[in-house]
């Protein structure tokens, strides 16, 4: 799974850049509107999701576990999809979709972390990644009754947060990668070429 990761460095840092940018539109327009809100974590989500799903299927599924990534992928596409489609969205279903979407990643963020622990050294950022996604969705479930901008800046130091950490996971597994982009595994040699 490890060597893969470091292969696709890049999608994983791509996630993280649209997270960033999420987080800083919903600083810069806090008085965003809530049609407005639901647009852009909707193209989020989705954008999130898809890059998840391509990730997952340039696995060699052969050798590698994707699973997990697949089903976070999926659920992102779904959520996106839902937040465009659902006419009605309130406040309230707003938030109830944004908890499950953060909770449902965090649970497989942290499962994949837990995979590389004896992998790579800094697999906790990925771990970290996956507890703020659920704390995150527990405190929106928590507090639904925070006032709209309290919510819009919540969401968007939340996921600012997340994808600072993912860009940083991103260039740690980039720094692993060897020529040749296969990766030794722990406690054994590099091939030679």
């Amino acid at each position: 799974m490890l060597n893969l990761m470091t292969q696709n460095w890049w999608a994983l840092a791509l996630r993280g850049l649209v997270a960033i940018l999420f987080g800083i539109a919903a600083f810069v327009w806090p008085g965003i509107t809530l049609w407005a809100l639901v647009a852009i974590f909707g193209a989020y989500a989705l954008i999130d999701g898809i890059f998840a799903i391509v990730e997952a299927f340039r696995r060699d599924v052969r050798r590698e576990s994707w699973w997990a990534l697949l089903v976070e992928g999926i659920v992102g596409v779904a959520i996106g999809i839902l937040a465009f489609t659902w006419p009605g969205l309130t406040a309230f279903g707003l938030l109830y979709l944004i908890a499950f979407w953060a909770i449902v990643t965090g649970v497989f963020e942290v499962i994949t972390a837990i995979r590389l622990r004896h992998e790579i050294t800094g697999e906790w950022l990925m771990a970290l990644v996956g507890v703020l996604s659920i704390v995150f969705g527990l405190l929106l479930i928590a507090f639904p009754v925070a006032g709209a901008l309290s919510v819009v800046l919540m969401i968007g130091a939340f996921v600012f947060a997340m994808g600072v950490v993912m860009v940083s996971l991103a260039f740690k597994l980039r720094s692993l990668r060897t020529p040749g982009g296969v990766m030794p595994h722990a406690g054994h040699a590099a091939p030679s070429h």
